[in-house]
Order: structure tokens, then C-alpha cells, then sequence
């Protein structure tokens, strides 16, 4: 025979179990109670309201976005490139073209985490152009560093006849060229600085023609840099499902 009393408990475990359901029946955004439709924004679930707010934001942030995106991908670049270039003289080895993966990783995340997650094509090339300007440019530091050091290996009597020779050039025209010197040494450096910035872009393939085989191993690795760019600077997804009924379905 059965006992009545069993009965209760059954009754509450139930009644709970209807608590627990609609207390997970909200928005994820405004944590209001969901009507008799929702959304699902990728896996959150939200109201309409919600829904139409997240739009109208990501679409009036997209420039703003993008603009911070891509500041912050400049400086993180110029980090990236800094960073390799102290490496690659620390190191002296292959090794460093490792390094490449590394400085995509830094750019692409820190475009995404400026834009507040807003990723896509525009950001996917941006992230690949300045991963392989900062690689590729971060010859140019290098070239100097070693420059200064074969300089600094001369003789001490090298050096004295290459001051003696520029001072007798320079007593003989100091008159004449005073007056342009300023104008000159500004379009000296200039010069430099795009001539020095064309082969610093150049220089992953300038190496395969001194190293055939390490010089295709920069550029492979160079490449997986790139790719890891652009996968993330996907960002991450806005994909909005629904929308979906939410009204109890009638007891039969």
C-alpha cells in the first residue's frame, strides 16, 4: 500500500525544477526575463530589445573600431619589430626567425583587444601588412648595430687618415657649403631613411640570395607569422539566430 506522504516531496522537487527553468530564461545582456521570443547572439541567449542594441552599437562603432584597432596594431608593430631586432643581435642565429609567429600574435591580439572583439577582412589585412612590415623592417636596426661594430673593429689609424682627409675636404669648403649644410644633411637623412626603409621591406627575400636555404626557411616561417595574423584577426563572431518561440507549449 501506498503512502501518501511520498507524495509532497515529488510535488516540491517538481516546482523547483520549474524555478531553476524560468530563472534561466533571461537575457545574458540585460538579465531581464525572456518573452515569448528570443534571440541567440552566437551562443548567448537575448531578448529583442538586446539584440537590436547590439546592431545598432557594432554598427556605429565600426569606424572608431577600426581606428583603434589599427593604432594599436602600429604600436604593437613597432614593439614587435624593436623586440626582433634585439633578439636577432643577442641571438646571432636562425633561430630568431621564430620570432616572426610571435610578432603576429602581438599585432593581431592587440587590434582585436582595442576594437573590443570587431574583427574581418579589413582587419585580417592590415594585421598581415604590418606583421611583415615590423619582421622584415627590423633589418634595418640590425644593419646598423653590426655597421657600428666592423666600424669599431678598424684600426686606430684608419680612422686617423679618414678624419684627416675629411678635414682637409672640409677646410677647403667650408665656405661654400656652410650655407647649405643644414638643407643638405636633411635631405642626406631623409634619403637614407627611404632608401634604408625600401631594403629593410626587401630584406626576406635580399637573404635568399646570400642563404638559399635559411633564407627559405625566414620566409616559410615568416609566412606562419601571417597566417596567425589573419586567423586572428577574425575577431570574434557577432551571428544572430532566431527568432525563436519561448511560449510554453500547451499540456495535453
Amino acid at each position: 500500500m501506498t503512502d501518501p506522504g511520498f507524495t509532497q516531496p515529488s510535488l516540491q522537487f517538481a516546482t523547483a525544477g520549474n524555478v531553476g527553468s524560468q530563472s534561466r530564461d533571461q537575457c545574458q545582456f540585460c538579465h531581464q526575463p525572456i518573452g515569448t521570443n528570443y534571440y541567440r547572439v552566437n551562443d548567448a541567449m537575448a531578448c529583442p530589445s538586446c539584440v537590436e542594441n547590439k546592431r545598432k552599437e557594432r554598427a556605429q562603432d565600426a569606424p572608431a573600431a577600426y581606428v583603434r584597432g589599427l593604432a594599436a596594431g602600429v604600436g604593437a608593430a613597432l614593439v614587435g619589430m624593436i623586440g626582433y631586432a634585439l633578439i636577432a643581435i643577442i641571438l646571432q642565429g636562425w633561430v630568431i626567425s621564430l620570432m616572426s609567429v610571435g610578432v603576429g600574435l602581438l599585432v593581431a591580439t592587440a587590434m582585436i583587444r582595442a576594437s573590443k572583439g570587431v574583427g574581418g577582412r579589413r582587419y585580417q589585412i592590415a594585421a598581415v601588412l604590418l606583421t611583415y612590415a615590423a619582421v622584415s623592417t627590423a633589418a634595418i636596426p640590425i644593419w646598423v648595430y653590426f655597421a657600428n661594430q666592423h666600424r669599431a673593429q678598424q684600426t686606430e689609424q684608419q680612422k686617423l687618415e679618414a678624419e684627416q682627409r675629411q678635414l682637409e675636404r672640409e677646410s677647403g669648403q667650408e665656405q661654400q657649403e656652410r650655407s647649405h649644410e643644414n638643407g643638405d644633411s636633411v635631405a642626406s637623412i631623409g634619403a637614407w631613411i627611404g632608401k634604408a626603409a625600401l631594403l629593410g621591406l626587401a630584406s626576406p627575400f635580399l637573404k635568399l640570395q646570400g642563404d638559399p636555404y635559411w633564407g627559405a626557411m625566414g620566409l616559410l616561417i615568416l609566412f606562419f607569422g601571417m597566417r596567425v595574423a589573419w586567423r586572428i584577426a577574425a575577431g570574434h563572431p557577432f551571428e544572430v539566430y532566431g527568432p525563436f518561440d519561448n511560449a510554453p507549449k500547451p499540456s495535453r
